[in-house]
């Protein structure tokens, strides 16, 4: 191959890694569980195939966008984020979605581009809410024999 042909493949090499670079992680709030996925882009977020937008409205509409409002909107603006999530209930995955995003940021940056830009960030992150980074492994207690729920007894009386 000559030289010419050689440094037209590393080039086109070189711009095709972008699409090479990304990240996959798990964000979970009882038993919703979402699964991220990130990689160089336009910006664009995505829930179940379906703009952030669209994803949840009401009162909680608001914690999805809490790492994007605390990181700023420049540094989301050059990603693409694909979420799928599954399980639990609403509330739960609204949770599952916000862990996701900003474990996907955090561990892009930690993989491709900056470890103390990474630092920087987790700090932000951990000082405004803890459970945006670490999962809250409590759960729900089933319900037993002899009583209403799982802790709860029917009352006797002699």
């Amino acid at each position: 191959m000559s030289l010419k042909a050689l440094d037209e493949l590393a080039s086109n090499r070189l711009s095709s890694d972008n699409h090479l670079q990304f990240v996959k992680v798990i964000g979970k709030k009882k038993n919703a569980k979402a699964l991220a996925k990130i990689y160089h882009g336009s910006g664009i977020i995505k829930v179940n195939q379906k703009p952030l937008d669209l994803f949840r409205e009401g009162i909680f509409a608001s914690k999805i966008y809490e790492p994007i409002n605390i990181l700023g909107t420049k540094i989301f603006s050059e990603f693409d984020i694909d979420i799928q999530v599954k399980g639990g209930g609403t509330i739960a995955q609204v949770y599952a979605v916000r862990m996701a995003i900003s474990r996907a940021i955090i561990c892009f940056y930690q993989k491709y581009i900056n470890e103390s830009a990474k630092n920087e960030m987790k700090k932000a992150l951990m000082g405004f809410d803890k459970h945006l980074l670490v999962a809250d492994v409590r759960k729900a207690l089933p319900k037993k024999a002899g009583g209403r729920g799982a802790r709860a007894r029917f009352r006797k009386s002699f």
